[in-house]
């Protein structure tokens, strides 16, 4: 057994009835629907038929008004705006949005990103630095600024204004900027708190294009950014997440900004989703900000000159290699000092080392845990002798309060509930890590000790057919807490094995349920060749549609297996 298979419960059967009569659904998937909340024909039918009229009004954000007023200010006293944001996908897309959209109605508007390595995480002095010297009187600071009191208080004494846009937790005190738009600010009413930083943006363009009376039509060729920001920074596909997202797909796979196609390359995928952005985009976006600068990908992002965008492009994904290069090898050394040290029991992992690439280390985090699944910290060198890292966490586990009630050692810290950014004084190194570990050991829970598997409904091959398919095919866009479904299929046995991958670690192979064959793929599932051919065994598995040159078909994608005797 590689995972935890966990079935999710069984919600009411009354509740499932309703899903079968109103909606017309199969029982497997009203069940599946029913476990996602959505439990009546008027939800189910905003959930299948997504609609941006449905999109909450942005002034129900706190201090909306605020902002909006102050940016007219800005344009009709022909201030020079600038616009702020941070060096990840969620930044560079949240800046290329608000960039862009100013750009369509004011031209004295211009944009910084912050450099990783010199200024760290969000709002720096230097950026106020330069927005003084270059005559900045307003800026709009964008997933970052919460926490960033010390900072505003620097602006504000240059007579500079903030408006903050961001999604992250609030501290104690909140900036003294002009307005702070956070949905997780404690009083702010408004109705959807998951928003990413760059949905916090698309908010404010959606509020003053309202207030100018613009045709709001205008703002869908944002949505295409925005849908990157939503897969990236990994915030729940439901409500306004989900619904933007639907049409941010649809706007990539139709007609793209030229950058965003650019980096998609010549590979035609035939039906973009969430995962496709995760892995194909997100990671090409961030490797500037990780290796470089951030700024060539918001260059990227709003060019329209195509030879400007094709080597922009070229020297993106040649940063992403050089990138993947480097994680790997952190990644090799830092699973080597954790077996030389003898911690591979711990509860934790806590590494550091001053030579390791500050750019890789969420990355290198997250590598980590898929070998000692437990919370994570992966640490360097940073400024003025102090040491930084990023911190990662496993399901459900809040890896952000543990941080936080280690406060007292760190010089800064921010993030939220799985991943997390700190930096603390060198000396405290030992301390911290120690401190980590037993917090952990004391509140996690043995379940979040072992990956799982939440399986969704238990079903046979009959069930799926055609109707089926489509259903499941409408509940896209999946992501977190709207997960592509895991189905339980019992006593099958397999045939037509047939080996993939330079080491043959991959299997392609068909499934057999009674009667019925489908086809699956089984990634590094190699060692069991022999089992899928001679042993009966219960498999957990999504199902998917694969393109292949110019193909399409149905597949199980096998996500893991239990042999029987």
């Amino acid at each position: 057994m590689r995972n935890q298979w966990v079935k999710k419960p069984t919600p009411e059967l009354e509740t499932v009835r309703l899903l079968m009569e109103e909606v017309k659904l199969p029982f497997p998937l009203a069940v599946i629907l029913a476990q996602r909340g959505i439990t009546s024909f008027d939800s189910a039918r905003k959930f299948f038929r997504p609609e941006l009229a449905h999109l909450h009004d942005p002034y129900q954000i706190k201090d909306m008004d605020k902002a909006v007023n102050r940016i007219l200010k800005a344009v009709e006293n022909q201030e020079n705006i600038l616009v702020y944001g941070d060096y990840d996908v969620d930044g560079t897309t949240a800046v290329a949005l608000m960039y862009d959209f100013i750009k369509s109605i004011y031209p004295n508007v211009s944009y910084y990103i912050p450099d990783r390595y010199t200024e760290g995480y969000g709002i720096s002095f230097q950026g106020v630095d330069f927005a003084e010297d270059n005559g900045f009187s307003l800026i709009i600071a964008l997933d970052c600024g919460i926490k960033a009191v010390d900072k505003i208080d620097y602006a504000n004494a240059k007579n500079i204004d903030f408006i903050i846009c961001d999604h992250h937790l609030p501290g104690e005190k909140l900036p003294e900027a002009v307005a702070v738009l956070d949905p997780k600010r404690n009083d702010c009413s408004y109705p959807f708190k998951e928003l990413s930083g760059c949905g916090v943006g698309f908010k404010l363009i959606q509020a003053i294009a309202k207030k100018l009376e613009l045709d709001t039509s205008e703002l869908d060729k944002y949505l295409d950014l925005l849908v990157v920001s939503i897969a990236a920074d990994i915030v729940p596909i439901v409500g306004e997440n989900r619904t933007m997202a639907y049409y941010g797909l649809k706007k990539i796979q139709e007609s793209p900004r030229p950058g965003l196609k650019s980096l998609l390359g010549e590979k035609q995928i035939e039906k973009l989703n969430i995962s496709n952005i995760v892995f194909s985009i997100a990671p090409k976006i961030n490797a500037t900000g990780r290796l470089k600068h951030a700024s060539q990908s918001v260059e990227l992002l709003i060019a329209e000159d195509e030879t400007k965008i094709s080597e922009f492009a070229v020297k993106i994904n040649n940063l992403n290699d050089e990138r993947k290069e480097t994680d790997g090898q952190v990644t090799t050394e830092a699973i080597e000092m954790i077996q030389q040290n003898g911690e591979e029991d711990r509860y934790t992992t806590v590494v550091y080392d001053p030579s390791w690439h500050k750019g890789v280390l969420g990355i290198v985090a997250s590598r980590l845990i898929e070998t000692y699944y437990r919370p994570t910290l992966v640490l360097t060198k940073g400024n003025d002798g102090e040491i930084t890292g990023s911190a990662r966490s496993v399901k459900d586990f809040d890896i952000y309060e543990v941080i936080d009630s280690c406060s007292d050692l760190l010089t800064k810290y921010g993030g939220h509930r799985f991943a997390a950014g700190l930096t603390m004084p060198i000396e405290n190194y030992e301390t911290f890590k120690e401190r980590f570990e037993s917090l952990v050991k004391e509140k996690i829970r043995p379940i979040q000790r072992k990956p799982s598997l939440e399986i969704d409904t238990e079903i046979q091959f009959s069930n799926i057919t055609a109707f089926f398919l489509k259903v499941l095919d409408q509940m896209e866009p999946f992501g977190p807490e709207n997960m592509t479904p895991l189905f339980l299929t019992q006593n099958l046995i397999g045939g037509n094995i047939k080996e993939m991958g330079k080491n043959r670690e991959h299997l392609r192979l068909t499934l057999v349920d009674g009667n019925i064959q489908m086809p699956a793929v089984a990634f590094n599932m190699g060692e069991f060749s022999k089992d899928f051919q001679y042993r009966r065994f219960d498999v957990v598995y999504s199902i998917e549609e694969n393109h292949w040159k110019g193909n399409s078909y149905l597949q199980l994608n096998i996500r893991d297996v239990r042999f029987r005797d």
